[in-house]
């Protein structure tokens, strides 16, 4: 599940991680899901000085003040370890250790220089720490009057990489984050010594070849780098029937594996895999920019003719049909509705064929590879390296409104009263958010009502972040699990199958000595938890997670429960809550059998001047489909303006 995000609380003061780290973080206060009231402030970068601008015109000089200084006006009784992401080193627990693969280095950070682009070079150093940043606090109201190129609400990766892509083109960029950090689902949180992923900690689209490496390519962009360890499994599947297969590395080790359960099926596995790289071998040859720029698709078509035609080909398919065309066995064909679950948290025919490809390929092509110090120093890097290349971004920024004139879209309104207005306004947040909650006054655009007519949210999830013994995890223990113990029926039913993430068998410095991260997510919807009292709502989120835990200590862990040092757990309402995002949905889901991609809306909208990215836009869900839509979206707007 690329792009699954959580959080998590119980048994605490707070009701999400996000809270506590809020509560940590920011103010001291105490959050629950039903109160957070923050006021806006803008970050930027400035060597080792901070900048706090209370009541200036952007036109002034900014005052400076000592990094001391700031820390006491704005991380007052901070218990939050603000500490630079970066490692000199990989450090490895006693009995867990990479199998064969270790990390790669580089001594150069985040800059504004050129990266070298003839090797894949991984650093975390940009991480942009809090304590590090400069803070423009414009708390006075009114308009903001200075014009921006590009005002993107949310700070999700979708939202990052078409910001950055932006500022390095030249433009005059504002981000807004309703939250602390940046990242949205791809952020993170400390508690208690753990650094905890907030969605999932696979990532795509992150090495050092080819041209679907998108996270790389944006951190590039912006001069950044992060250090990263190879992962050797993607992910290994427990499935009924005892069925136990492991997605290696090297694409070849997977195959003789699978081969292995369904010797019977070799031809037709050979064949559905063979064209899931004829579709990546024709994204990856192509320079991927905005679908939606005529000048770049003749360009495109007149280089690289087959390839187009090979996309135009398999564009309006679902990997379930092809499944289907070549194997017949319906538990082979059960575990690729699996494979796709993880995609788009739906079965193979109702998966896109392209997307299906981009990941089913990607992971054994670029490989997975984990960043050190967590996965939010992704989304912390691309933040500095938009500030470095002379953008803002601004935290704690809720925008309520989305301004319009004469039927354009031309700024945007924050909760405290204030207005910021741009040439271009992208919006993060989902399809739904917008049209449904930013858009105020405005009619549904005809292309909304089709895209709704087709599409609905996607489920939230149910999430548990937690700290166990290491002791009781075996020695080679994969990273990456996906758990369905008895039933293929119950595999898109909410609580019905698991995913779990061990980060901390790739990175032992996201724990304390001897211990191990355990991030479990399962799909759960908004309606099983409205209408709860408090307490009826802490002993549902009890209940379930035990349910959840008892199944992992059966299959896969004895002895998971005592071992529990620390855990939190998050709902629908959590996701919602601090993720601004509609019933927690995670993206579009199909009504009914799709036409592939072919219903999926691109960036730009019925709204003049107003464009969309991320997980509700083409390509859908999933860390490198959100990337690709950042690309596009900056391309597209980029040539707008």
């Amino acid at each position: 599940m690329v792009d699954l995000r959580s959080l998590s609380i119980s048994g605490l003061a707070f009701n999400s991680p996000s809270a506590v780290y809020n509560s940590h973080f920011s103010t001291g206060y105490k959050l629950s899901d039903l109160d957070l009231g923050c006021k806006a402030s803008v970050f930027s970068h400035l060597g080792n000085a901070q900048t706090v601008d209370r009541n200036k015109p952007r036109c002034q000089k900014p005052k400076l003040i000592s990094n001391k200084m700031y820390r006491k006006l704005c991380v007052i009784d901070s218990e939050f370890n603000c500490k630079n992401l970066g490692f000199s080193k990989t450090l490895q627990s006693r009995n867990m250790k990479p199998r064969s693969l270790g990390a790669k280095f580089v001594d150069t950070g985040c800059s504004g220089a050129n990266l070298r682009t003839e090797k894949f070079i991984v650093k975390s150093n940009a991480a942009l720490g809090v304590d590090e940043t400069v803070e423009i606090d414009g708390t006075a109201g009114g308009k903001e009057k200075s014009l921006y190129d590009a005002i993107v609400i949310g700070s999700g990766i979708g939202g990052l990489v078409a910001s950055t892509q932006l500022a390095v083109k030249g433009a005059k960029v504002l981000v807004l984050e309703k939250y602390v950090i940046p990242g949205g689902s791809s952020g993170y949180y400390q508690k208690d010594g753990y650094t905890f992923d907030v969605g999932s900690s696979v990532m795509f689209g992150f090495s050092d070849k080819g041209n679907l490496n998108l996270i790389t390519q944006a951190l590039s962009a912006v001069g950044c780098e992060m250090q990263v360890i190879p992962d050797p499994t993607t992910v290994h599947f427990h499935l009924p029937t005892n069925l136990s297969v492991r997605i290696h590395r090297e694409y070849s080790e997977f195959i003789a594996e699978l081969v292995s359960n369904f010797p019977h099926e070799k031809d037709g596995i050979l064949k559905f895999y063979g064209d899931c790289w004829k579709i990546f071998n024709a994204l990856n040859s192509l320079e991927l920019k905005s679908l939606e720029e005529p000048i770049y698709l003749f360009g495109q078509f007149f280089q690289k003719p087959l390839a187009c035609l090979t996309l135009a080909y398999y564009l309006p398919q679902n990997a379930g049909d092809l499944a289907r065309k070549y194997i017949k066995d319906p538990r082979l064909l059960s575990f690729i509705d699996a494979e796709c679950f993880i995609v788009s948290t739906v079965n193979a025919l109702q998966t896109p064929m392209i997307n299906a490809a981009m990941v089913l390929c990607d992971r054994h092509f670029g490989g997975i590879n984990y960043p050190i110090g967590g996965v939010g120093g992704i989304a912390k890097s691309l933040a500095r390296g938009l500030v470095d290349h002379g953008s803002s971004i601004m935290y704690k920024a809720n925008v309520t409104k989305i301004i319009t004139e004469n039927g354009k879209a031309v700024g945007v309104k924050l909760s405290d009263g204030r207005e910021f207005f741009a040439k271009t306004i992208v919006s993060n947040a989902t399809r739904w958010d917008t049209f449904g909650k930013l858009l105020k006054g405005v009619d549904l655009p005809k292309e909304e009502e089709n895209f709704q007519k087709l599409y609905v949210k996607a489920p939230s999830f149910l999430s548990i972040h937690m700290g166990v013994k290491a002791e009781v995890l075996p020695p080679d223990t994969d990273c990456h699990h996906f758990v369905l113990e008895s039933d293929w029926r119950r595999l898109e039913e909410p609580y019905g199958s698991i995913f779990l993430s061990i980060p901390t068998v790739l990175d032992p410095s996201l724990a304390p000595d001897g211990r191990h991260i355990l991030h479990i997510f399962t799909t759960s919807s908004m309606e099983d938890w409205e209408g709860l009292s408090r307490e009826e709502y802490e002993a549902k989120k009890a209940l379930i997670a035990d349910g959840i835990i008892t199944r992992l200590e059966k299959k896969l862990f004895p002895g998971l429960k005592s071992s529990i040092d620390f855990m939190e757990v998050g709902t629908p309402k959590t996701h919602r809550r601090f993720l601004a995002r509609d019933n927690g949905t995670y993206g579009p889901m199909p009504r009914g059998t799709p036409k592939g991609l072919l219903g999926m809306p691109f960036n730009t909208t019925g709204i003049d001047g107003l464009y969309c990215v991320g997980d509700s836009c083409f390509p859908g869900q999933g860390v490198i489909a959100v990337a690709f839509s950042g690309v596009m979206c900056a391309h597209r707007v980029a040539a707008d303006i």
